[in-house]
């Protein structure tokens, strides 16, 4: 029998990256089981509050394509309102392939293996480890097993971990390979023309993401004929761009995220903002709690993981509670939000004040929720 592992993580992208990264410093034998072998080009938004660098000791700007300070808001491409982020560094834009790969290769600097491609087929319990079986038949023991694949993960499912009942936003990115019309600095948010949802448009090192989602609707929209309207807006041809649709999990209620020896963290977990779509800080945040829980766990400090539960439901699902519930009136009642809510001149500060971690949905959301409904009614 081979060597068991102190912790297998199935999924290098930027949560299971960061959790490898913690864990292999604190002196773990860490294996990152990835099953592409290619560092792929990921055309999701890529956008990340500066805050995020708290979870690490070295420098996350070497991939940072740009720095957001000004945000363009419209309705149906028209009634602009624009506004300037406060603070420094408020939003980072990344390309989320520079991302991972950075912060996986910090990870195997510190001692983490990554073994790739490797596509998981079953995970076991083993009397007191975890065996993990990949496609070729290979198997991989370990004490704990981090489930950090995505949101088409099925593991969380099956071992009872994340929202009972998964709730999605339907998502199409775009990644063009020249600027348009956007301005450098400057992001876009379009309401109105994408049904219960919103796109928008983020600057990168010689190009643009574009995105829609959907984000309570339970069908996918037509994305062609929005994006019909919205390139050419932004300087493109309606058929540019290298185009990706999916399915992705957004916060749904807080249930565990851990079990015995084993974790789930990121988008496996379903920890997505559900109102603005934000995925990276709570992935990024979710592997650096769950790297703290196991490592406590391991030398015995801890009689289980339930403190990384815990945690993530005090420091995220709290405010991913309020966010649900603006999100469920803001999209059904898009226009009044947009009037009510955009248009207020310290909505941009708001939303700096989220994305950055400084400011919960529960601090504004009994306000927000009071004047849609009275409006609306």
């Amino acid at each position: 029998m081979s060597k068991t592992k102190d912790v297998l993580i199935i999924g290098a992208g930027v949560a299971g990256s960061t959790a490898a990264f913690h864990l292999a410093k604190a002196g773990n034998d860490v294996v990152l089981l990835e099953k592409s072998s290619m560092n792929l080009v990921k055309p999701c938004a890529g956008g990340m509050a500066a805050a995020v660098q708290k979870w690490f000791p070295f420098d996350l700007k070497p991939v940072v394509d740009d720095v957001v300070n000004r945000v363009d808001f419209t309705w149906n491409l028209s009634d602009q309102v624009k506004a300037d982020l406060p603070g420094s560094s408020p939003f980072w834009i990344v390309k989320r392939e520079k991302l991972d790969h950075f912060i996986t290769s910090q990870a195997i600097n510190e001692g983490a293996e990554l073994l790739k491609p490797f596509r998981v087929e079953n995970i076991e319990r083993r009397g007191n480890y975890w065996q993990v079986t990949n496609e070729k038949g290979q198997q991989l023991n370990a004490k704990v097993v981090v489930i950090a694949d995505g949101s088409n993960s099925p593991w969380p499912k099956k071992f009872g971990l994340g929202p009972k009942t998964q709730h999605h936003a339907f998502t199409t990115s775009v990644r063009l390979n020249r600027s348009g019309t956007l301005e450098k600095g400057t992001t876009r948010f379009e309401f109105g023309l994408v049904p219960y949802g919103f796109a928008w448009a983020f600057p990168i090192e010689g190009g643009v993401n574009i995105g829609i989602g959907s984000f309570i609707g339970q069908h996918a929209v037509n994305t062609e004929s929005i994006l019909d309207q919205i390139l050419p807006s932004l300087g493109f041809n309606q058929n540019d761009g290298i185009r990706q649709a999916s399915r992705l999990r957004v916060w749904n209620g807080n249930y565990p995220l851990n079990g015995s020896g084993m974790v789930a963290i990121g988008d496996a977990a379903s920890l997505c903002d559900p109102f603005l779509a934000e995925g990276l800080r709570p992935a990024i945040m979710s592997g650096y709690e769950a790297s703290k829980s196991i490592n406590n766990w391991l030398r015995g400090n801890n009689k289980d993981l339930n403190d990384y539960t815990e945690t993530m439901r005090k420091e995220w699902g709290e405010s991913m509670a309020w966010g649900k519930r603006i999100s469920q009136v803001f999209y059904r009642f898009p226009k009044v939000g947009y009037q009510l809510g955009i248009k207020r001149p310290t909505a941009p500060q708001r939303i700096a004040q989220i994305l950055s971690g400084e400011m919960g949905y529960g601090d504004i959301a009994t306000r927000v929720i009071k004047r849609l409904l009275f409006q609306r009614s």
